[in-house]
């Protein structure tokens, strides 16, 4: 008999100033055209910061301590398949942030907290919501009420 085995991502949000950084995805075949932020899936025997401060120089381009790593909150969630997202707040880091996919990627700015686009995709604005009201738990797609 198989385990039931999920899937673990890390979701990365770069804060400063007030402000949020997302990236557009672009030519994935998964939510492209809508806002996300700095994330990936964590590989087997790597720890969540581990993970993170990987996504951050392959995806950004920037290095963080793990130190800087602050984990802000975790999400059960059910769509096709089944994961847990880990999620974690980064104010300081080193090196100049930098879109190092182009071809996943067709944006990377930062917005204003109030000022966000309306074309996030919607676990991960469910997620930075949550981060702003000092929710540290979700679950999201199950067939109780939201």
């Amino acid at each position: 008999m198989q385990r039931f085995t999920l899937i673990p991502a890390v979701h990365i949000f770069f804060v400063r100033e007030g402000q949020v950084l997302l990236l557009r995805r672009a030519n994935t075949g998964y939510e492209d055209g809508n806002y996300s932020v700095v994330a990936g899936h964590i590989d087997g025997n790597e720890e969540v910061t581990s993970a993170a401060i990987r996504e951050a120089r392959e995806e950004a381009g920037v290095e963080i301590l793990a130190g800087d790593v602050q984990v802000v909150g975790v999400m059960h969630r059910l769509s096709n398949d089944e994961r847990v997202d880990f999620f974690v707040a980064v104010e300081r880091w080193s090196g100049e942030i930098c879109n190092m996919e182009p071809d996943k990627c067709d944006d990377l700015r930062w917005f204003a907290w109030d000022d966000l686009p309306d074309n996030i995709i919607p676990y991960v604005r469910r997620a930075l919501h949550n981060y702003r009201q000092g929710v540290w738990f979700d679950s999201v797609g199950f067939d109780r009420e939201e």
